[in-house]
């Protein structure tokens, strides 16, 4: 399947007075690729969402302690992939990254319509581009940090007209400011669908697109075909007794390191309940370093491991930042 062509641009929004520069958006300001670090590429420090009734990430204590059990694992940087209106609580995340001493990229989008009220869903779609771009270049919610990359969600084995619409807007907001896409792959399916639309048919560049919990659907020919494709693949969410995570992780690595595609891997957590936290007696952030690092030492050699964790995020989620004016206009609301 061809990725090469796409549509015309000239439906989507315009660019004016771009200085473009190649940097990795953290809540603090933009940062070289290089000075990343070691990278939890899919995580949420603080996330709130009907579907998770009672496991709120929504302590911000219990968040600081986080970072900073990850940071004496010796982690250097988190992705929180938590979109708009699941609470991220982006005004407390500056002050988190400057006392921890690690790096956070914040997230704009939106996650999967069941995680939402009917009002909230209809207050944002009439311009849901001018959203995302908004919280990309002036700040979530007007007055917070920026986001650096954007995260929307597929369905189970298939895209909906929710779906559709949301990766349409990611699409267009990424045309415009050259920030990465996060794919929530519900249980890891529908891969190949989210590719076709974003990449066939909105002309996002593969290498753009962010594909999350390939592990919870380890299937070898869709993971080839999706690094072939040249989208990078995101294997997240460790220590999951009821995912096929840890124990088939290895041989998922070894198989698309064989195939020469080591440097689409990417590693992440994706701690997203209060019980999953270090902190309180769960895995959380520290145990990608901790216990999955070593693991995946053994197969793959430390050196690609390191690179795993460093250059490929480094590459995945830096973006050449455009959108010094933006046509649309967001909602003008909070986007917490």
């Amino acid at each position: 399947m061809s990725r090469d062509a796409g549509p015309s641009l000239t439906t989507l929004p315009s660019v004016t007075s771009v200085t473009p520069v190649t940097s990795i958006r953290t809540v603090l300001g933009d940062i070289s690729p290089v000075d990343l670090g070691i990278c939890d590429a899919h995580d949420h420090l603080f996330l709130r969402s009907p579907q998770l009734p009672g496991q709120e990430l929504d302590d911000t204590e219990a968040a600081a302690a986080e970072l900073d059990a990850f940071r004496a694992a010796g982690g250097a940087a988190v992705i929180q992939w938590t979109p708009y209106g699941m609470g991220r609580r982006a005004v407390e995340l500056p002050r988190l990254a400057r006392e921890s001493g690690v790096r956070i990229v914040a997230a704009t989008g939106l996650h999967q319509a069941a995680h939402y009220a009917a009002e909230v869903l209809a207050r944002v779609r009439a311009d849901l581009a001018g959203l995302f771009v908004a919280e990309l270049t002036e700040g979530i919610g007007g007055t917070g940090p920026r986001a650096g990359m954007i995260k929307v969600a597929g369905g189970f084995h298939g895209l909906d007209r929710h779906a559709r619409h949301t990766m349409t807007a990611a699409a267009e907001a990424h045309h415009v400011t050259g920030a990465a896409i996060g794919i929530h792959l519900e249980l890891g399916t529908g891969a190949m669908d989210v590719l076709d639309l974003l990449c066939d048919e909105l002309a996002v560049p593969p290498d753009r697109v962010v594909l999350g919990h390939l592990n919870r659907s380890p299937d070898p020919t869709v993971h080839r075909l999706a690094a072939e494709a040249g989208a990078y693949l995101a294997f997240d969410g460790p220590s999951r007794a009821h995912h096929a995570t840890d124990w088939r992780l290895p041989d998922a690595l070894t198989a698309l390191t064989e195939a020469g595609h080591g440097d689409r891997i990417l590693l992440g957590g994706d701690t997203t309940t209060a019980d999953a936290r270090s902190v309180n007696g769960g895995p959380g952030m520290p145990y990608l370093l901790r216990r999955h690092r070593p693991r995946l030492e053994l197969a793959l050699g430390e050196d690609l491991v390191t690179r795993i964790l460093t250059a490929n995020p480094a590459r995945a989620f830096a973006a050449t930042w455009g959108a010094a004016a933006w046509g649309g206009a967001g909602d003008g609301t909070p986007g917490g």
